[in-house]
């Protein structure tokens, strides 16, 4: 892409936030104020080939957007999944605004945010290693499943705007959005985690809104800073508890929820060797069987004392396990609404169901949600 085209891209995003705001009762034909700074990193000597020299690393790029009035007391914090950054809650690919213009149309500052390693924070070589989701992968999992039946629900699709598959504009804007991960799943949770507790030290309490991959990073993030978040929304968080389920493979999040520690009571061990677990069976065929923890279940400390809601959207390869981490949660004292939004009428969405055609729909589902944490 032309550095120009960049220019014009950008500008028409902003244009569409100014729109949406202008439309507002707060906004006016006001803009929001627009500015970004990073955050946590550290220096550290890396070596590559026969050179020794000194780096930050682990920093985050975020970006601030503070509506013309603000009328909501904490900000919104985004974390993306997989190969995602802070652009995905900006615009959607085929051009309509995106959740961070609807949440500042409310009132709320938003901060959207690339990971360690992601986007516009930088990697370094010599710091794990780098990965990248190819186009297949995309359509199959979260622009085009019904078009390949790989999960029970995957037939119910049918709000991506456009074909989901290469050649298709809206495809072809999404997959262009995708960019590099960290590899290697302890790097990423850890320089995750102490990334956006440094954040939460520097701007104050805050919700957070987690997709898919960064839902771990979100539970370690409110076990290491529960009295700064003040709510989390787990769009579809990484699960299920200790077993991966298709499209993965494999034992991982070793305590429970996540691959690093997090804090339960009683202890849970080292390397979380004192969390006993049995298997429940799946709730009907076209659902996963669920790992509990034996009873007596041990608490999540920390985590505990934060609000959760995990939304699951009806077409999703998440569809069939996020039930077993919301009643993983609750078992360990979590306080879990869960959204599962074919169930309350919001049908055919994805995995993306934040960019999807219904995705204003789904947007104030949790704008809802966090006004009741009000009262």
């Amino acid at each position: 892409m032309l550095f120009s085209q960049i220019v014009a891209r950008s500008t028409f995003i902003l244009g569409r936030v100014y729109e949406a705001l202008a439309g507002s009762p707060d906004g006016g034909n006001i803009p929001p104020t627009r500015d970004y700074f990073y955050v946590g990193g550290h220096y550290e000597n890396i070596t590559t080939g026969n050179s020794t020299n000194q780096y930050m690393i682990g920093h985050i790029y975020v970006e601030r957007l503070t509506p013309p009035k603000v009328t909501q007391p904490y900000p919104i914090i985004f974390v993306a999944g997989s190969g995602q950054t802070g652009t995905n809650f900006l615009t959607t690919p085929d051009n309509r605004p995106g959740w961070s213009t609807h949440f500042l149309s409310l009132g709320y500052v938003v901060y959207l945010t690339d990971q360690p390693s992601r986007g516009r924070s930088p990697w370094y070589p010599g710091i794990g290693s780098i990965a990248a989701f190819d186009t297949h992968k995309v359509e199959t999992l979260f622009t085009a499943p019904e078009d390949y039946g790989l999960w029970p629900q995957a037939h119910l699709h049918t709000q991506w705007p456009g074909t989901g598959h290469p050649g298709d504009p809206v495809f072809d804007a999404f997959y262009a959005t995708q960019v590099q991960l960290q590899a290697d799943k302890l790097i990423s949770e850890e320089t995750n985690a102490k990334a956006y507790a440094a954040l939460l030290d520097r701007i104050g309490p805050a919700h957070l809104i987690t997709h898919s991959q960064a839902g771990a990073y979100g539970w370690r993030i409110g076990d290491a800073r529960p009295n700064l978040v003040k709510a989390i929304v787990a769009l579809e968080p990484s699960g299920p508890p200790f077993e991966n389920a298709f499209p993965f493979e494999g034992r991982e999040r070793t305590w429970g929820i996540t691959d690093l520690e997090v804090t339960y009571e009683p202890t849970a061990g080292p390397n979380a060797t004192d969390l006993y677990t049995v298997t429940i069976a799946a709730k009907d065929e076209e659902h996963t069987s669920c790992i509990l923890q034996a009873e007596p279940a041990k608490r999540l400390k920390n985590l505990s004392r934060v609000k959760v809601l995990v939304v699951t959207a009806e077409a999703s390869f998440h569809q069939p396990y996020d039930y077993c981490t919301v009643l993983y949660l609750r078992q360990a004292g979590v306080e879990v609404e869960f959204l599962d939004l074919g169930e309350v009428g919001v049908r055919g969405n994805g995995h993306m169901m934040f960019m999807e055609l219904n995705g204003e729909q789904i947007a104030d589902q949790v704008g809802a949600w966090f006004e009741r944490q009000k009262a």
